[in-house]
């Protein structure tokens, strides 16, 4: 069965690009078929993955979207770069940002990416999707095509603060578009444990939502690496693969995939 996971977080430059290619990379390493999904006019997965001037990518998820509000075919695989063997992109660009004017008159406007969601996912095993740092309909789409959502957080007080925001529209969204849509769980990335305020934070965070929503085990260090690998259009694993970072992401991967084969369990053997 094929999953969607969007990586979100209404606050910019918590990680969550870096979060979503290194998943991505990390599932793929494992033999999973993997689709990424840029949905961020500042295309940076894009620029990270496939192409360092997206603006002249022929089709980008805009134009795909556009295809389906007008009602027009798609090809098959249609505006999807193959990255490696088991690793797709479907990229963006600027043209992304005027989406959310477009999408006002749009019917059934919430689930345009769903629509395309689901033309393709019964060719992967996981659908990725990079969100912007928003809260307006792109996120929105977003999450109402995902079958749940993994929340990057910096350990800092405004992106603690923020995430009862970005809670409550998770929840939003849960009730009246997606009813099966689940958080997966908390990450906390940019970790700097040399700081006493960063301890500090981070038991705000646990204190704060531990019980309710799990805090994934594994936390992404602070790291120049990570940026220089976005920048090389490499993998956190190709880059650097025996960094602090890498084996990070590789533990978090691994904690995914537990929760995806715990949850197919649980819903094969239901209790009675």
């Amino acid at each position: 069965m094929s999953k969607t996971i969007a990586i979100s977080n209404q606050k910019g430059g918590v990680g969550k690009t870096t979060t979503a290619a290194a998943l991505a990379s990390g599932l793929e390493r494992t033999g999973r078929k993997v689709l990424l999904i840029d949905f961020d006019s500042q295309a940076n997965l894009t620029m990270m993955m496939a192409d360092q001037n997206p603006d002249s990518i022929p089709i980008g998820v805009a134009d795909i979207m556009t295809k389906i509000i007008e009602d027009q075919p798609l090809a098959p695989m249609e505006g999807i770069i193959r990255i490696t063997k088991n690793l797709d992109l479907l990229p963006s660009n600027i043209q992304l940002s005027g989406m959310e004017n477009i999408l006002v008159n749009a019917l059934s406007r919430e689930n345009i990416l769903k629509m395309y969601v689901n033309e393709v996912k019964s060719q992967y095993d996981y659908i990725i999707i990079d969100c912007l740092p928003s809260l307006g309909m792109l996120t929105i789409n977003a999450l109402a095509a995902s079958d749940s959502v993994i929340i990057p957080v910096q350990p800092h007080f405004l992106s603690v603060k923020g995430l009862e925001l970005l809670l409550k529209t998770i929840g939003k969204v849960k009730r009246q578009i997606n009813p099966e849509l689940k958080i997966d769980g908390i990450l906390p990335t940019m970790v700097d444990k040399r700081t006493n305020f960063t301890k500090e934070i981070l038991g705000v965070l646990h204190e704060s939502y531990g019980s309710k929503i799990r805090i994934f085990n594994s936390e992404i260090p602070l790291s120049v690496r990570a940026i220089e690998a976005g920048a090389e259009g490499k993998s956190i694993f190709e880059y650097d693969p025996r960094g602090k970072v890498a084996i990070a992401y590789e533990n978090f991967t691994k904690e995914v995939i537990a929760l995806e084969r715990t949850r197919q369990k649980n819903t094969t053997n239901p209790i009675r």
